[in-house]
Formats: structure tokens, C-alpha cells, sequence
């Protein structure tokens, strides 16, 4: 088996308080000096942690932009040519380096993320502050969350080896998830590929034996006109031999109706076989636009999931935050759902700066709190795919009577709502 990129925490490099303690191995398999330093009752610096971390932390918990304009500073290079790969890079570099850049991407990673840092400064223990974690990975808000637990001074070392192993296992997920729906999209285009050619070679079958059917119909026709002209110049004594000839010539025309009665059948067979092949093909046309329609607001939900954790949203000129911080100061009803997705999605809109209120359409909320609420509202959001016809249609009327807008979502999960979010950003 392979090594993987983190190593797990020896059980004797912890004290009985969590704090890392002496490191046996050699210095090549143990971290730097300056993260057994740290006294347990401070928060680790970034110059204190092992440079393995540095990577991770970086790239995790500051956007690109914000690295531009840092790392332009400390080090010679062109921050509107670069790529976010050399900047990144650098600034790896400058973490590792210690120094006046080390001391500037602390500031800057301390100023971002201050308000995760003072909401897990509640924490006493290194139980208490995996508890955040954990939290923090359902609510999708990673980037503090992860700076915050990194740094803690409860956290033990094998705390911070966990949460680097699951921010590393993330963009696997996401990856693994489009590869599956890509997958399945190829299958049915090789399908639908087959179908399509089994019907082509059935027509031109088809049009052959009719072409054959035709051509014997007007040599037979050819035949008898030929026959019927020689019956009227033979003699008298000729023509009974003639009518012999005829009796044959019908006989063989009879065995030949047979011939072509069968092949009518045959064509009839085989008509019905591409009419139900054609059937088949428009339904698996129909089922692959389905599956395209389904792909593409996955990938939507995917690229917004993965931005909203990356914390990497700009363009070519200014910084934009990501989805979720676009919704401070809003106060947004939901209407619907599952219990435990709009709990995370109340944590996420109101660690946003929002305000989050939701009713369940009526099931155990009364139907009546609805136009309150809704007059309050800024946005009134609710999935299409939990919620009942009836209290979907009230709540578009009130929406209208109060001018509030309302946005549909694919599915009640976390990953429709911050995908509208991004939309709407």
C-alpha cells in the first residue's frame, strides 16, 4: 500500500492535554521544530505548522485575488500574467520561507476568517473543537472552519492530520461524482448510436425487397402480354398446346403470389419491428435529453459546491465572494424540505450575515404563518421536489400580493441552494 500524503498521529506524540509532546522519529518523517514550540495555550501560527500543511492551508482558506495582491508584494513577479498556479506556488514558498511574507499571509489568513476563529475560541477541548468540525463540514463552511481548527490551541496533532485528510478527500468527491455522471451519459449516446443504426440497415432492407418486388411484377407482367400475343397468332392446332403452356405459366405465377404474399408479410413484420425500434429510439432521445437537462444543473450544483468550499471566486479585473456571502442583511423564507438539510441551510445563510426563517408547507407549522412571513421576506425560496402542489400554488400568490421574489430549486438538498445563490450573485 502506498503512503499517503498526511501521516496519521502517533499515540506518544501527544500529551495528556492534547499538546504535541517529544517526536522520536527522524526529522524527515516528524514536524518542523517550531510546531513543537508552541505553547498548547496559544493558537499555532502558520510558520509553526509543518511545511506538508502549507499547501493545503493556502489554497484551502485565502482566494486567488488576495494572494495577487499579497505575494506581488514580497516577491518579483507580474500578478496579472501570473498563473494562480505560480501564484500559489510563491506563496507556499513564502509560508515555508517564515519572515515578513509568513508574517503577512498570517495577518491575512487571521483577518479573513476572525469570525470562525472567535466562534471556535468557545472551544476547551480538543473534543469540542472536532465537534465544530464535524459541524462546520455539514453547513459546507470549510474555509474558517478549517483555518479555526488548523490553528486552535486544543487541537492535537491528530485533529489537524483528520481535518487535512478530509479537505484533501473533498475534491475527490466532487470529481468522482461528474466522472459517474459522464459515464452514464456515454452509455446512453453508445445506445441510442445502436439503435439508430439497427433502423438505417432495416429501411434499406426494406426499400430493397420492394425495389426486388416491383422489378418481378413487371417481368411477370412482361411475360404475359408476350404470352397472350403468341396465343392470338398461333393456329387452331397450336393452341391447345398453348393452353398447356398458359396452365404451367399460371401455376408458376400462382407459386410465385405465394412467394410474394410471404414477403408482404415478412416487410409487414419487419415495418412493425422499425416502427417499434423507431418508438425505442425517440424514448431513449427523450431519456438522454432528460439525463443532458439532469447533468447540467449537477454540474451547476457541483461547480457552485465546490466554489462555495474553495473560496476562489474572481474574474479578470475585481474579487467576488462567493455565493453564500452574497446573502448579508437578507432575510430569506424557505418553504419545505427536509429537517435536516434546512438546518444546515439556516446555518449556512445566517454564518452568511442572513436571516433564515422555514416552514414546512403545512405539516406541522399552520398554513396561516405563511403570508406573515412571507411579507417580511426578501426572497422566498422553496424545492420543487418537497413540497405539495397546494401549498406551492398559495405560496406564489402570496409572493405576488407582496412583490416578493420567490425561486424554485431542483432538489431540497444544500448543494440547489447554493447553486441558486451563485446564480443570483
Amino acid at each position: 500500500m502506498h503512503q499517503p500524503p498526511f501521516r496519521l498521529a502517533h499515540p506518544g506524540l501527544l500529551g495528556a492535554s492534547g499538546a504535541t509532546t517529544t517526536f522520536a522519529g527522524p526529522d524527515c518523517c516528524t514536524p518542523d521544530a517550531a510546531s513543537r514550540a508552541v505553547p498548547a495555550r496559544r493558537r499555532l501560527p502558520l510558520s509553526g505548522f509543518d511545511t506538508r500543511y502549507h499547501c493545503s492551508l493556502i489554497g484551502t482558506c485565502m482566494t486567488t485575488s488576495e494572494l495577487r495582491k499579497l505575494v506581488s508584494k514580497f516577491v518579483a513577479i507580474d500578478r496579472q500574467q501570473a498563473s494562480d498556479l505560480d501564484i500559489h506556488h510563491e506563496a507556499v514558498t513564502l509560508a515555508t520561507a517564515g519572515g515578513d511574507g509568513c508574517k503577512a499571509l498570517q495577518k491575512a489568513l487571521d483577518d479573513r476568517h476572525a469570525l470562525a476563529i472567535r466562534r471556535f475560541a468557545a472551544a476547551k477541548s480538543a473534543e469540542a473543537v472536532q465537534a465544530m468540525w464535524q459541524q462546520a463540514q455539514e453547513s459546507a463552511d470549510i474555509p474558517g472552519a478549517y483555518w479555526a481548527t488548523m490553528t486552535h490551541p486544543a487541537s492535537t496533532v491528530a485533529l489537524r492530520q483528520a481535518a487535512f485528510g478530509d479537505v484533501h478527500m473533498l475534491s475527490h468527491l466532487v470529481g468522482a461524482a461528474n466522472r459517474a455522471d459522464i459515464q452514464r451519459l456515454m452509455a446512453l449516446e453508445a445506445e441510442n448510436a445502436a439503435l439508430r443504426d439497427k433502423i438505417d440497415a432495416q429501411q434499406l432492407r426494406l426499400q430493397q425487397a420492394s425495389v426486388d418486388k416491383a422489378a418481378s411484377l413487371r417481368d411477370a407482367a412482361r411475360d404475359i402480354a408476350a404470352l397472350r400475343q403468341r396465343v392470338a397468332q398461333l393456329e387452331p392446332s397450336h393452341r391447345d398446346e398453348t393452353t398447356h403452356d398458359i396452365a404451367a405459366l399460371r401455376a408458376v405465377l400462382a407459386e410465385r403470389d405465394e412467394a410474394f404474399a410471404l414477403q408482404a408479410d415478412r416487410l409487414s413484420a419487419a415495418e412493425q419491428r422499425a416502427q417499434t425500434a423507431q418508438a425505442l429510439a425517440e424514448q431513449r432521445d427523450k431519456t438522454l435529453e432528460t439525463a443532458l437537462a439532469q447533468l447540467a444543473a449537477l454540474r451547476a450544483e457541483t461547480a457552485a459546491m465546490e466554489a462555495a468550499l474553495s473560496s476562489e471566486w474572481e474574474d479578470d479585473s475585481t474579487m467576488r465572494q462567493p455565493a453564500a456571502l452574497h446573502l448579508s442583511g437578507q432575510r430569506i423564507v424557505y418553504v419545505g424540505g427536509r429537517p435536516g438539510p434546512t438546518r444546515r441551510l439556516k446555518t449556512l445563510v445566517e454564518t452568511a450575515g442572513g436571516t433564515f426563517d422555514a416552514h414546512d408547507g403545512g405539516i406541522e407549522d399552520r398554513k396561516g404563518l405563511l403570508a406573515a412571513m412571507v411579507a417580511r421576506a426578501d426572497m422566498v425560496v422553496f424545492p420543487v421536489d418537497c413540497i405539495d402542489h397546494d401549498s406551492m400554488h398559495t405560496l406564489k400568490r402570496v409572493c405576488e400580493q407582496h412583490g416578493v421574489r420567490y425561486h424554485p430549486v431542483r432538489t431540497a438538498s444544500v448543494a440547489s441552494f447554493v447553486e441558486l445563490a451563485a446564480r443570483l450573485a
